[in-house]
Formats: C-alpha cells, sequence, structure tokens
C-alpha cells in the first residue's frame, strides 16, 4: 500500500512526478504514480481520491491546473499541488494556489516535484518517528553541502 498517490494530469507532467518520485525513494516512503485528468477522465480522479489507501495526494497539473482541487473535492486527506511551467505559469500557479474556502490545497513551487514530496513525507513523519529522523538526515545533509560549496567557492574566488 502506497503511503503517497503522485497524480499526474497528463504523462508530459513525468519529469516534475520524477522529481517527487526519487525523492520519497531517497525518503523511503511509498508511492504510487498514476496519470488522471479532472477534465478528461473526471470519474478516475474520483474514484483514485476516494478509493486509494494512500495517506497523502501529490497532484501535478499545468494549464488551467484543476487536477489538485479535484482530488481534494473528493477527500479530506491531504493534497498537494505541483503546478507544472509552461507558456503561461501564472495559470497553473494561481489554479492551484486559489483554491475555495473549506477546500484548501497544499502547494508547493512550479515544477518543485521534489518539494511535494518533502512535504508529503513531513505530514507522514508526524506519526513516523524513523521518517522524521530521515527528514532531518536529508537537512542536515543539505547544510552540509552548502558549507561545502562555500569552502569551495571561497577556495576559487
Amino acid at each position: 500500500m502506497p503511503k503517497v498517490l503522485i497524480i499526474l494530469g497528463s504523462k508530459s507532467d513525468a519529469p516534475v512526478a520524477m522529481k517527487a518520485a526519487e525523492m520519497l525513494d531517497a525518503l523511503e516512503v511509498t508511492h504510487q504514480t498514476v496519470v488522471a485528468s479532472a477534465h478528461r477522465t473526471p470519474d478516475r480522479v474520483r474514484e483514485l481520491a476516494k478509493t486509494s489507501d494512500a495517506e497523502v495526494f501529490i497532484a501535478i497539473a499545468g494549464l488551467s491546473a484543476a487536477l489538485p482541487g479535484a482530488v481534494a473535492a473528493e477527500t479530506v486527506r491531504p493534497v498537494i499541488g505541483v503546478p507544472v511551467s509552461g507558456k503561461v505559469n501564472l495559470d497553473a500557479i494561481l489554479s492551484v494556489v486559489q483554491m475555495p474556502k473549506g477546500v484548501p490545497v497544499a502547494t508547493v513551487g512550479l515544477d518543485r516535484g521534489e518539494n511535494a514530496a518533502i512535504l508529503a513525507a513531513q505530514i507522514l513523519a508526524l506519526s513516523d518517528q524513523q521518517l522524521a529522523a530521515r527528514l532531518i538526515a536529508h537537512r542536515r545533509e543539505m547544510a552540509e553541502s552548502i558549507e561545502r560549496d562555500s569552502e569551495e567557492l571561497s577556495k576559487n574566488v
């Protein structure tokens, strides 16, 4: 049973989904990825939201980016929306961010599948101390990487 269900609005969103999947793998969080369109396969979206055993959903979509809201309308479990860049980025961002009162969608930055995965892991870590420890280790690794970059840059500049 996956803890996180990643839903893509279309196959073209796969590069963003890969970022999320790779981060979830690194954090040892089980996940599954499927394609379901809010506009072209609304019944499939509804079915996934209602019947999935996942504890958190990541919904990735561009253009009108209705998918995160469509998922959130069908479940009380957390939904994290990832707007996908395109010709008009603002449309996707606003579609995910501007949800109506009572149907929230947590939103990460444009194409930030990895941040969606981290946020999903943080939600799951509320009841999983081992996952919380892995998140702390990930943060520590990021900090050490920045420190190494600083040292390297100071030697060369």
